[in-house]
């Protein structure tokens, strides 16, 4: 793996993809390096893309794309422990093209939205880990991975590897992030019938719905609930500060059986079978947490840069 490149891109995921993308479209040699067996094997969302941001990058991306459903529904939880305000809008012209949001399932999307990359020209290597930036006079040149003869060389190497980039860390780019800078995300896809799913949430077709649950999901800890509904599967998680979750002593998988078990939760659920676990940290420092995103030879970009809007409080902006 001695060959040099234009770009190196580390981490395939949604950040690091449309880097990938955007330099093999402008003609440039470039590398995507991806731990993980395929792209999406390791990411995790709560599984909401809006469109307008992926659009300026694929324009009708959705007339291709894996996506769960479009959403005509959006409605707002608050919860007590035995009581519920709800509200929200449902919008038929959502469901028109071309469309305002998605479910999808980061598995099956990243993996066409890598490929979509890899048409352009860009190489994809799975299940290998970048080790180190290879560093010389000052200047990022390259990164040095865990496979055999694994140095490779580029003009610029683009760090997308998450939101607790050991990479940018190596490199001085920031600290430990502090427990009240990043939350943590628990989820499940439960797996549930198409046609109880439609029933459940009053959906018509593929209408989709989304349910942002505040209050007593989160036992008082800064955070949110979240409920979405996919083809044939539902999405279900809570994300909160991990500062919080250290303060009052809650596991992580604690809290998100808490909210499943919530009588004003539970009857959505009800009858589904657990498909997938997932947990993942999640930015929320803001601007002022945001390190150092620009060296030598080197940037940082998404998660990694802190580049997430915490008041979009779910899914993906591809900032």
């Amino acid at each position: 793996m001695s060959e040099k490149f234009d770009c190196i891109v580390v981490g395939a995921g949604p950040a690091g993809i449309a880097c990938a993308y955007e330099v093999a479209k402008g003609g440039g040699k470039v590398l995507l390096i991806e731990r993980g067996e395929y792209p999406g094997s390791k990411n995790v969302m709560g599984g909401v893309l809006y469109r307008k941001m992926m659009e300026d990058i694929i324009p009708g991306f959705y007339k291709d794309a894996p996506l769960e459903r479009p959403i005509a529904e959006q409605r707002f939880m608050m919860v007590d422990k035995e009581s519920a305000l709800t509200f929200g809008y449902k919008g038929l012209e959502w469901m028109q093209e071309p469309y305002n949001n998605f479910t999808v399932l980061r598995a099956k999307f990243d993996q066409w939205f890598a490929a979509k990359a890899v048409e352009q020209g860009a190489l994809l290597i799975n299940e290998t880990v970048v080790l180190e930036c290879i560093v010389e006079d000052g200047k990022v040149i390259g990164v040095k991975t865990d496979r055999p003869d694994g140095e490779v060389y580029a003009d610029v190497v683009v760090l997308a590897d998450g939101v607790n980039s050991l990479l940018a860390k190596s490199l001085g780019f920031h600290k430990e992030f502090k427990p009240d800078e990043v939350a943590l995300a628990t989820m499940e896809i439960l797996k549930l019938d198409r046609k109880i799913i439609e029933d459940r949430f009053n959906l018509e077709g593929d209408q989709g719905c989304t349910i942002e649950i505040f209050g007593d999901a989160t036992k008082g800890i800064l955070g949110t609930g979240f409920l979405y509904t996919n083809k044939d599967s539902l999405s279900i998680g809570v994300g909160t500060l991990l500062s919080g979750l250290i303060k009052h002593k809650i596991k992580p998988y604690e809290l998100l059986e808490y909210v499943k078990n919530h009588p004003m939760i539970r009857p959505y659920i009800q009858g589904s079978e657990p498909q997938e676990y997932l947990a993942h940290l999640i930015p929320e420092g803001g601007y002022h947490s945001m390190p150092k995103v620009v060296g030598h030879g080197v940037i940082v970009v998404g998660d990694a840069a802190q580049l997430v809007n915490a008041f979009i409080e779910k899914g993906l902006t591809l900032p």
